[in-house]
């Protein structure tokens, strides 16, 4: 196996601004998904595609770690940030697939709010990712990423409560449920991206 020899590898900063941009795109693209006017099997695809682009930098920074001999901070945590971006990428695709394949004309109204949560906190990850070089400035960053997790466990909830209140029969709650769980497990996917950037910045400082 060949090693870089040059100190320390930086090109992984940029493969991790490159991973959170998709998460922007995603967000953005879940947000246009919700207007019923909106073509969603052609918004769907979009979606999968930056999912294919996110994976595509998932295998580019796992192999970028396993042929640098210095690496910027602890491989684990690389490996482990890595892993978490690439998750929260799933967990949109998915909720967006279960929209699509579903053919969900009406959504609750938790999502919107559930999508929103995603929104600031993929524009929160991707102004975070560059502060990794200097390790600075980065805990008003998980803050609020943790605050806005609780935000979304309280829009989860309520989201269930409806769907359990009468309104919908089982099989439109069942459809639903999907939808909503796989943006709760997307903005659960954030706080622990912001927790390894918070790891890795106390072991850094």
């Amino acid at each position: 196996m060949r090693f870089s020899v040059l100190p320390t590898d930086t090109a992984f900063y940029d493969m991790f601004g490159r991973s959170a941009d998709h998460l922007v795109t995603g967000a953005r693209l879940l947000t246009e998904m919700l207007d019923s006017g909106n073509d969603r099997a052609a918004t769907a695809r979009k979606i999968k595609d930056v999912e294919h682009d996110c994976d595509d930098v998932t295998h580019e920074i796992v192999r970028r770690v396993n042929s640098t001999f210095v690496t910027p901070f602890d491989r684990e945590d690389i490996y482990q940030l890595t892993s978490r971006l690439d998750d929260v990428m799933d967990n949109m695709e998915a909720a967006a697939d279960y929209i699509h394949l579903y053919d969900i004309r009406e959504l609750p109204p938790g999502v919107p709010d559930q999508v929103e949560v995603l929104r600031h906190a993929a524009d929160l990850t991707a102004a975070a990712m560059p502060k990794l070089r200097g390790m600075r400035d980065l805990e008003e960053y998980w803050i609020e990423v943790n605050r806005l997790e609780n935000v979304g466990d309280d829009i989860y909830r309520k989201s269930l409560a409806n769907l359990f209140s009468g309104e919908y029969d089982t099989l439109t709650v069942m459809r639903l449920r999907d939808v909503v769980e796989e943006l709760e497990a997307a903005v659960d996917s954030f706080e622990k991206v912001a927790n390894i950037v918070e790891q890795i910045a106390l072991k850094e400082s």
